[in-house]
């Protein structure tokens, strides 16, 4: 992420479309996310072994090397939060209800239903479908959400709080999804028994790790020199990391898995088409129900992310630990980045595009 994303020159609403405004790193963000995706499906294709190395090393059940990808990619983002103004975010209330129901009732429903409609002869790849509806999002939602002028505020403490209720509510809700309800309908079941300590150091290393980073790097900043001192000179020389986190760690991602991936294009593409439906039916919910809710754009956005993205890393962890590295489930789990990630790029631009056509200044600024 350059160092414009979030100044305040892209926060100004104006007649120059935002999207004009941006810096032409940020401007082609989706051709070095598009060349980081292919340059790792290469890389996962070509050189034999190359997974069994990256996998040597883990976090939990996570690749060493995309565990600190996915840490500098965050930390910069944690630093831009100013946590001063957590309280505001706390004290809106329908913001926060709205993103709880949300993400913790509707998006894994719905996720629910878009498996059994679109692959219900592929238990696996089901299975596997509903264990990403389940991972709320932590890590790459703030990067969207960064890049469509969100509100940084808010998003930081939606990520917590579903950081929070992804540890306490992840293996009740797996039993409700795989087990309970499809027994209630009449459908097959399936049989897992989520890690608590997993799902606890997944949420512990990505989110706890950079926010502590982040926190400790603005308070630190802005008692030493002051807060226009910190904004001006610390975060643009740190802001570009983020950048060169997400591609990394998009890269080894798809290397990891690229064998699989290219070697089973049909499967891919039946674990792909709800995936799509589910990102493109939920952002878009969630930017009807903020404007319809008067939230303003940056929250709104921010709601609309929050709920659309969803925590691949704990995805795909959960999925290898329970099935196994080789698993539909373990597939399904990989998909999701390969969806998610052009996906909501695109998305970013159509939420910039809604806040010039859909949103009043005073909406925007709300």
């Amino acid at each position: 992420m350059s160092t414009h994303v979030g100044s305040a020159t892209l926060e100004r609403a104006g007649e120059t479309a935002v999207v004009g405004r941006l810096s032409w790193v940020d401007r082609f963000l989706p051709a070095w996310i598009i060349a980081a995706m292919v340059l790792g499906l290469l890389l996962g294709r070509l050189i034999p072994g190359l997974n069994t190395v990256l996998e040597a090393f883990k976090v939990g059940e996570v690749s060493l090397p995309i565990a600190v990808g996915l840490l500098v990619m965050m930390y910069p983002v944690l630093a831009k939060v100013r946590y001063d103004q957590a309280h505001r975010v706390l004290a809106d209330r329908k913001l926060m209800i709205t993103s709880l129901v949300i993400n913790w009732i509707l998006a894994p429903a719905f996720m629910f239903a878009l498996a059994w409609i679109f692959i219900p002869d592929l238990p696996e790849y089901r299975t596997g479908l509903i264990i990403v509806g389940l991972a709320r999002c932590i890590a790459m939602v703030l990067i969207w959400n960064d890049l469509a002028c969100g509100d940084r505020e808010s998003a930081a403490v939606l990520v917590f709080i579903n950081s929070v209720f992804q540890v306490i509510a992840f293996g009740a809700l797996g039993w409700f999804y795989l087990q309970w309800l499809p027994s209630l309908l009449g459908l097959p079941t399936t049989s897992a028994d989520f890690a608590f300590w997993s799902i606890t150091a997944s949420v512990l290393v990505f989110l706890g790790i950079p926010l502590l980073a982040g926190f400790l790097t603005r308070t630190v900043g802005e008692r030493a020199k002051g807060r226009d001192w910190y904004e001006a000179r610390v975060l643009p020389r740190i802001g570009p990391f983020a950048l060169y986190g997400l591609l990394f760690t998009i890269t080894l991602l798809f290397a990891l898995q690229g064998e699989t991936i290219t070697s089973r294009p049909l499967d891919v593409v039946r674990i792909a088409l709800p995936l799509l439906a589910y990102f493109l039916v939920v952002f878009s919910a969630g930017m009807v129900i903020g404007r319809f809710l008067g939230l303003g754009y940056s929250k709104t956005t921010t709601l609309a992310f929050t709920a659309a993205g969803n925590n691949f890393e704990l995805a795909i962890a959960v999925a290898i630990g329970t099935f196994g590295v080789t698993s539909g489930q373990a597939l399904a789990g990989v998909v999701g980045p390969l969806i998610e990630v052009p996906v909501l790029v695109a998305l970013v631009y159509a939420a910039l595009w809604a806040r010039k056509r859909y949103f009043t200044t005073a909406a925007v600024d709300a």
